[in-house]
């Protein structure tokens, strides 16, 4: 099976488990929140040992996807589940704990590099620095849609903690991101168009930054966040025309 293949279908199925901990973790909070309510956990649709069985049927498979690696990912796989279950927790304890989501997204990164060469490099942690940055903002502008409800209920977001500058706390992970992902692409010795394209996607983040300058309501919040799919997926053809 290639490294390629193992890795998205590997997203995929961690992604899906992170779902199901937070949902389980927030059903309480979730059945007060307008846009969450209907979650099923939230609304008794599913139960949470229905949902604990699902997320144990994700870890196995997550596992048996990991015993195609080499050691050294194998060894690092652990912490991402740990990471996966500790995000939900993080929105009791810390104010911007989309950082957490972040480190667990920037995860995959670190254990894709170290299934492929082997060895964690300098590029390798960039990148993750990058992911975390780039969680803080988009998930922020996420949050937006709630946080009205979540500061009624006492959960903590980034959206709540920053207030009324949301937008330079997004401008600044964006461009800390973009900063980051230069720099992987410095110490890779990619080729110049890479940087043409990281440019680009800076444009449209501060078309974004200056949106959020003003009061934003919850569906153009998630238009904006919607825009980041498109920015990842510029970025990683970018990536790929630039060292193939």
């Amino acid at each position: 099976m290639s490294l390629v293949a193992i890795f998205v279908v590997g997203s995929f199925v961690m992604r899906s488990l992170g779902v199901i901990l937070n949902d389980l973790a927030d059903r309480d909070f979730d059945r007060q929140v307008a846009r969450t309510r209907m979650r099923p956990l939230a609304s008794g649709a599913l139960g949470p040992r229905e949902a604990g069985a699902i997320a144990a049927v994700l870890l196995l498979a997550a596992a048996g996807l990991v015993l195609f690696l080499n050691p050294l990912a194998i060894l690092l796989s652990p912490i991402a589940v740990v990471l996966a279950a500790a995000y939900p927790y993080a929105k009791r304890i810390i104010p911007i704990p989309q950082a957490v989501l972040g480190i667990a997204f920037g995860w995959g990164t670190v254990m894709a590099w170290a299934a492929s060469r082997n060895t964690v490099e300098g590029p390798a942690w960039a990148l993750f620095g990058a992911t975390i940055c780039w969680v803080i903002a988009y998930d922020t502008i996420y949050a937006l849609q709630d946080r009205d409800d979540d500061r009624r209920v006492g959960v903590k977001s980034a959206a709540v903690w920053f207030g009324s500058y949301a937008w330079l706390a997004v401008g600044t992970c964006l461009a800390a991101m973009l900063g980051l992902l230069s720099l992987a692409g410095y110490l890779y010795a990619v080729r110049p168009l890479y940087y043409g394209i990281l440019a680009v996607v800076g444009l449209c983040f501060v078309v974004q930054v200056l949106r959020l300058r003003r009061p934003v309501p919850p569906d153009i919040a998630f238009v904006l966040f919607k825009q980041h799919v498109w920015a990842g997926a510029i970025i990683l053809l970018g990536i790929w025309a630039s060292v193939w």
